[in-house]
């Protein structure tokens, strides 16, 4: 029986392509978490929001234009309601909280439970009922609503279920923060009292964990005083400045830090970003890492179980991926590629061709990530094109529906594909998902990843990529500065070590792009193919068997949970 001495929060978790509760890198990496935690039978469990309409259905209208739809799924039919109830109060009112049961089962049998928490109940307000709706919706008194649940509530909701003997809480990101003050509360109800002490953020410390995705500080959630106190009442531990250091802020990442014992960083780059921003804090990196079973195509798990029939267990024996006979690679390759480009052929006007090579770049839609810097010169590309070789190019990804920029990134990449169509052929495919987003990254030929650094905390696509043999032609931020080994892994672009303080180096980037395109890439894919697979299977193994969240879940055991 797995008594979850671990509970790990998130406000958003991917688990199935059939609970939309996720939009991106953050979700996808805590459901990829839970998988390796029960594969490894590490005592967790999980606590999320319901998300009850999902976060969105991405249509593109014939501009290219993003619309946003309501996804409808069915709670029932795959979730199991739990049977206590808690509440928590949010300005001067009580709202009601129940729970709802998901089992992650790892390959030797272990489970992992996740716990939805949800406010649709009738004896709330119309309002408060709306508040696990919707994920990162609303303004910044919403968002601020659905934090405390998520974090007070959450460790309610936990001690409901019977959950007493946890030993660590682990905050994935910020907007679990507030699981902080739950936990002083307890300290002092053990105590026999009613207000905070030192003593008791102590305590706290030692039970808790701290993991920071943003390496900017826009990126961290920050709400006014007046509208926390509006919320959350007056609270005297708002005055111990060692807890809230707020300025006239409740900072969601500083108070995660000033009550953790342990705090890292992504990758070893944004651990170091991190230590810049946040001056005197104590930041680790942990890097992170994907779970090879769920990103690995079928044609690709058929393969390592024929030659490491370990590897579903022991990510690390991926290693031995070099000893897989090249043809064996190939096939396994083709497999995966024949299914996306018939799924794109079959979805879109695009004809895409199997012996063209293809790159895939599938993330969210957001500006720094610079889904367009292909695009940079554009006659440069078609002379590449012409001359190097023909190449295509598939896409997919949803912008926040508040993100205008990230709307019109999509939109310029969509309209681009009719202007190139002649020289490039272009898909922009609709709602990236986790199911379409394994076809992708296991049916391309070469993945591209541009963002600005340092802005890539750590990103995880590649290293899907890389489970199928797909090597990355990448900016060197966040996990590639780690991953690339030049023309062995695949292909840098662009310099290393750019600061925070830097300016978009956008134009010097595309050179480089270009440059490893018609140097290096088009060559050897059209030319050496032996050469080329050497690279494919590299990518296995040295990226993959180190990538992956068997690696990165046994570093926090060893660095930050049992310790």
């Amino acid at each position: 029986m797995n008594d979850g001495s671990i509970a790990y929060f998130s406000m958003e978790i991917a688990l199935e392509a059939g609970i939309p509760t996720y939009s991106g890198g953050l979700g996808v990496l805590a459901g990829d978490t839970i998988r390796s935690a029960a594969d490894l039978k590490v005592p967790m469990v999980a606590v999320t929001l319901l998300h009850r309409k999902g976060y969105f259905y991405q249509r593109l209208d014939s501009s290219g234009w993003q619309r946003e739809e309501p996804v409808n799924w069915n709670v029932k039919d795959i979730l199991e309601e739990m049977p206590p109830q808690t509440a928590v109060t949010l300005e001067g009112r009580t709202v009601h909280l129940r729970s709802w049961r998901y089992e992650v089962r790892g390959e030797g049998g272990f489970r992992v439970p996740v716990y939805f928490l949800d406010t649709d109940l009738p004896e709330n307000s119309e309002w408060d009922r709306t508040l696990t709706h919707f994920l990162y919706g609303g303004d910044q008194h919403y968002r601020l609503c659905q934090e405390v649940i998520l974090g007070i509530g959450g460790v309610k909701m936990l001690r409901a279920l019977g959950c007493e003997n946890i030993e660590r809480f682990h905050m994935n990101e910020g907007h679990a923060g507030l699981l902080v003050l739950e936990l002083l509360d307890e300290e002092a109800r053990k105590a026999g009292r009613e207000s905070i002490t030192h003593a008791d953020v102590e305590a706290v410390k030692k039970k808790c964990v701290f993991t920071t995705h943003t390496p900017v500080p826009a990126g961290q959630d920050k709400f006014p005083m007046d509208l926390v106190q509006s919320v959350l009442g007056r609270r005297e531990v708002y005055d111990m400045k060692e807890v809230f250091c707020c300025e006239g802020l409740l900072n969601m990442t500083y108070l995660g830090f000033n009550l953790s014992h342990y705090i890292n960083g992504v990758t070893k780059k944004h651990g170091e970003i991190s230590r810049l921003m946040f001056g005197h804090y104590l930041i680790d990196s942990i890097t992170n890492g994907v779970h090879a079973a769920t990103w690995a195509a079928e044609s690709f798990q058929k393969l390592y179980d024929r030659y490491i029939p370990d590897w579903r267990v022991d990510h690390a024996s991926l290693r031995y991926a070099l000893s897989i006979p090249r043809q064996d690679v190939r096939e396994a390759h083709t497999q995966a590629k024949k299914r996306l480009l018939e799924y794109i052929n079959r979805e879109t006007k695009v004809e895409m061709d199997l012996d063209v090579l293809t790159l895939g770049f599938a993330r969210r839609a957001a500006t720094y990530k610079r889904g367009d810097l292909l695009f940079t010169d554009i006659e440069r590309l078609k002379s590449i094109s012409s001359k190097a070789g023909l190449f295509q190019v598939i896409y997919a990804g949803k912008a926040h529906p508040q993100d205008q920029g990230g709307k019109e990134l999509i939109q310029r990449i969509f309209q681009l594909k009719e202007s190139l169509k002649k020289d490039i052929k272009i898909a922009y495919l609709e709602n990236y998902d986790l199911e379409l987003g394994k076809m992708i990254t296991s049916g391309v030929d070469v993945w591209l990843n541009t963002p600005e650094p340092p802005l890539e905390a750590s990103g995880t696509s590649g290293m899907k990529a890389a489970l199928n043999g797909v090597p990355s032609l990448s900016i060197l931020d966040g996990w590639w500065i780690e991953g690339c080994i030049e023309g062995v892994t695949g292909w840098s672009i662009g310099e290393n070590g750019r600061g925070i303080a830097e300016s978009d180096n956008r134009s010097k980037d595309a050179s480089s792009l270009y440059d490893k395109l018609e140097q290096a890439v088009i060559p050897l894919f059209y030319h050496d193919r032996d050469r080329f697979i050497d690279v494919m299977l590299h990518s296995v193994a040295l990226n993959g068997s180190f990538f992956n969240t068997h690696r990165m879940v046994q570093q926090y055991v060893l660095k930050a949970y049992f310790c």
